[in-house]
């Protein structure tokens, strides 16, 4: 189960690579969400496929995406954007919030499997 949530993991990291090295583009309209959030909702979305399907690689993959949204910052400037501290923290909350939101949708699931409660994290 562990080889899907990684090719989905890649396909997202690939798409914040995307939009975080893209050159800026024109202004247009106001979005909903702030810089710092989407870049929280990005890496919560990175983080739960595997959160979702191995808790415990989960785990040891956390500190990698953080190298990973820490890499996008240093190399923002190379391609005409800014790098924020700001943004390295929002990355951090996102892989938090997609860690312990994983691990919470499948401790609900795997104990209503099994009628007990699970354990395992």
């Amino acid at each position: 189960m562990l080889r899907p949530a990684l090719f989905v993991t890649v396909l997202i990291a690939l798409a914040i690579a995307y939009g975080t090295l893209s050159p800026p583009g024109p202004p247009g309209p106001a979005w909903i969400l702030t810089d710092k959030q989407i870049h929280a909702l990005a890496f919560a979305l990175l983080m739960l496929p595997v959160a979702l399907t191995n808790p415990r690689f989960a785990l040891r993959l956390a500190p990698v995406l953080f190298v990973y949204g820490g890499a996008i910052e240093l190399i923002q400037p190379s391609f005409g954007r800014g790098a924020e501290w700001g943004d390295l923290l929002a990355d951090g909350i996102g892989i938090v919030a997609g860690l312990s939101s994983g691990w919470a949708v499948r401790r609900a699931f795997t104990r209503g499997k099994r009628g007990k409660r699970d354990t395992r994290v």
